[in-house]
């Protein structure tokens, strides 16, 4: 059985080389930051009417938390 690399990784090699530029100059900022995601200011933030699942998962957690807390501090309770 032969040890050679295989054909896949010369493949990644070379998209990883200085073969080609990856960005372009104007996808570049002037910091040498990548401009092709909005910043988080200017994503809005839309709220949503809760899930019947969510409000289940979060009503077993907020259950499970306060029972913990009485077994913890009344140890003869159940």
């Amino acid at each position: 059985m032969s040890r050679a690399p295989s054909p896949e990784a010369d493949d990644d090699r070379d998209a990883d080389g200085d073969g080609e530029w990856r960005f372009g100059v104007d996808d570049v900022g002037p910091d040498g930051i990548i401009d092709d995601e909005p910043e988080i200011e200017q994503l809005p933030i839309e709220p949503e009417s809760p899930r019947a699942e969510n409000v289940a998962f979060v009503l077993i957690g907020v259950l499970l938390a306060v029972g913990l807390i009485v077994v913890t501090v009344f140890p003869g309770a159940f």
